[in-house]
């Protein structure tokens, strides 16, 4: 089948968060994204025994079955693939892709984590098997990862198109002005420039103010088909089009170029085909921001911009607030939350501000948006549009 054909065929009908910031003591991963779960499926106006597919990861555990157990669900449908911070987004193409050849109809896609309150997040990342490229390659010679990585992405940025640290702070400081409109954001103080460049160096050029909160979430979306949702209680947001590609695991030295290997570029432009959209339709934009240069990298691929002129698109607060090209309004993973993936979050306050329930945040007239997501350390690559019927 054409991934043409499906545009605007499902939608996502309901949404819910638990968990946000900072768990509870007790609470677990899979406990905080079964309340999300029960949030999302109230919100389709649904009962959970309408559900009949489940799609839910965290780490790497079999959590479609775990979720599935602990909600009294019997679903015909379960999946639980892990691809990294993109995971949630493709567990959308999967659901859809289950509910074409007849394997399920209302699919209910959770994530969650409590990374901070475990204190299971260090700088060094996850402790790595030996056998396994990066236990090899990366562990023994005392690589941040994927810090370490991202970092050397920044440095190339920098080294080839004279990209400054004042640019990757503009991105820092568009984040936490959309998190001081969130009420539910985790880091809202004010943030000036100076406050970034005296923020210490992780990796460098990296500082501590261009990565992701380490924080606790869980969040969940219901799916159906649009026809049914027209008929539930929340406005459908339809999802356009899609598309993704993996290229390795977790170790990215056989990639020919790390700021521009054309795999984001062209998911950005299938993205759009398939939705029946140009960029000129685009309201709004989330790009996955664990690190701020992916947020450079992604709007140059994207073709939001020229390569190498990203620094100049974000300043003077085009990105923020108030500004010509909205993005990332939740305050992203650098302001808003990062609990470990940040797909589901990104999915969540595309859907809210495409509702028009965002609040002081809130894009007016917003009826098309793309979020860009990826996984791993450059392994895999998910461009996906969301829109709706009517402003």
């Amino acid at each position: 089948m054409d991934p043409k054909s499906l545009s605007g065929r499902y939608a996502i009908a309901g949404i819910g968060e638990a968990g946000m910031g900072k768990a509870q003591p007790g609470d677990t991963a899979l406990s905080l994204q079964c309340e999300a779960a029960r949030q999302a499926i109230l919100d389709a106006g649904l009962k959970p025994s309408d559900v009949d597919g489940v799609f839910a990861h965290w780490d790497d555990r079999a959590a479609g079955l775990l979720v599935t157990e602990y909600m009294g669900l019997s679903p015909s449908y379960v999946d639980s693939t892990v691809v990294g911070g993109q995971s949630n987004l493709t567990h959308v193409a999967h659901a859809m892709a289950a509910m074409e050849a007849g394997l399920c109809d209302v699919a209910l896609i959770t994530y969650g984590s409590t990374q901070r309150l475990d204190r299971s997040r260090a700088r060094g990342g996850h402790a790595q098997d030996a056998r396994m490229p990066s236990g090899q390659f990366v562990l023994p010679y005392g690589m941040l990862s994927p810090i370490g990585f991202y970092a050397m992405q920044a440095r190339l940025h920098m080294h080839r198109h004279g990209t400054r640290a004042e640019d990757l702070g503009e991105v820092a400081l568009a984040a936490r002005r959309w998190a001081q409109l969130n009420p539910d954001a985790i880091a809202r103080t004010p943030l000036t420039m100076d406050d970034y460049l005296a923020s210490p160096l992780v990796a460098d050029p990296l500082r501590k103010l261009d990565i992701c909160q380490v924080t606790d979430s869980a969040g969940a979306v219901v799916l159906v088909r649009a026809d049914r949702a027209r008929d539930l209680p929340r406005k459908p947001v339809l999802v356009q089009g899609f598309a993704e590609r993996y290229i390795h695991h977790s170790t990215p030295f056989g990639m020919d170029d790390w700021i521009d290997n054309g795999v984001l570029a062209e998911m950005g432009r299938l993205a759009l085909e398939r939705a029946d959209l140009s960029r000129a339709d685009i309201d709004l934009v989330q790009i996955y921001d664990a690190f701020t240069i992916g947020v450079l990298i992604g709007l140059e691929a994207l073709g939001f911009c020229g390569r190498g002129e990203s620094g100049a698109f974000v300043q003077g607060g085009r990105i923020a607030p108030g500004g010509a090209f909205p993005m990332n309004t939740s305050g992203g993973g650098l302001s808003f939350n990062h609990g470990g993936m940040f797909g589901m979050p990104l999915m969540i306050e595309s859907v809210r501000q495409l509702r028009g329930d965002c609040g002081d945040r809130q894009v007016p007239g917003v009826r098309n948006c793309l979020m860009q997501a990826g996984g791993l350390v450059m392994s895999a690559y998910m461009v996906m549009v969301l829109g709706t019927d009517s402003p």
